[in-house]
């Protein structure tokens, strides 16, 4: 079952089975605040009605001869009151040393793990800077030849590659500044590097 601290909302899982029935309190181990956790109320199961046993009818008696005689009256004495029951005082005695609380149990936090990454928004953290920077321009160079391949293909033949990707190639620049930054756009060779290699097939027309 699923239990939430009351004070920062840290939800936690706890077994069931290893909540007395009395409950216990455990102490959160994010914000060291105090949870009351109990078992989740079992539900009765309901039993039907046992079915009631035949009643047998027993056969009527015959009536006796009623004698008509007069009935004398007898007026009985009121009975005494019963006696007042006598309470006897009983001493509490508190015992000498009480028994000290146990500590609470640490309950360890649940952990959701991040949702991954896009490939342009953060690509590549574990990398330095030089690397990330030359594998994201190959990646949005890639990307060109995949979205435009019959475009490609007759830049290729008619040699004006680099007009006809003028526009996506300006996109795919500032996209590129944006994720490495001004600095490393600038001073490396990584973008114009795969235009040549990847949109150009080794042919050095972007300088």
């Amino acid at each position: 079952m699923n239990v939430t601290c009351p004070q920062c909302s840290t939800i936690f899982r706890v077994d069931p089975a290893k909540v007395p029935e009395q409950g216990v309190r455990a102490r959160c181990s994010v914000c060291s605040g105090l949870i009351a956790v109990r078992r989740p109320p079992v539900a009765a199961p309901v039993l039907a009605p046992a079915p009631e046993p035949p009643v047998a009818l027993a056969a009527p008696e015959p009536r006796p001869r009623v004698v008509e005689a007069p009935i004398p009256v007898v007026v009985a004495a009121p009975s005494p009151p019963p006696p007042a029951p006598v309470v006897q005082p009983v001493a509490i005695v508190a015992p000498a040393n009480p028994p000290s609380p146990e500590p609470a149990p640490v309950l360890p936090p649940v952990v959701v793990a991040p949702a991954p990454p896009s490939r342009f928004n953060n690509p590549f953290l574990q990398q330095d800077p030089a690397t990330r920077a030359r594998r994201l321009a190959r990646a949005l160079v890639s990307d060109l030849v995949v979205y435009y391949p019959e475009k490609r293909q007759r830049g290729l033949a008619e040699g004006n590659l680099k007009e006809l990707f003028g526009e996506e190639i300006r996109k795919s620049w500032e996209e590129y500044t944006e994720q490495v930054g001004q600095e490393i756009a600038t001073t490396t060779p990584y973008f114009t590097e795969a235009l040549n290699e990847i949109l150009a097939e080794g042919r050095a027309l972007f300088g």
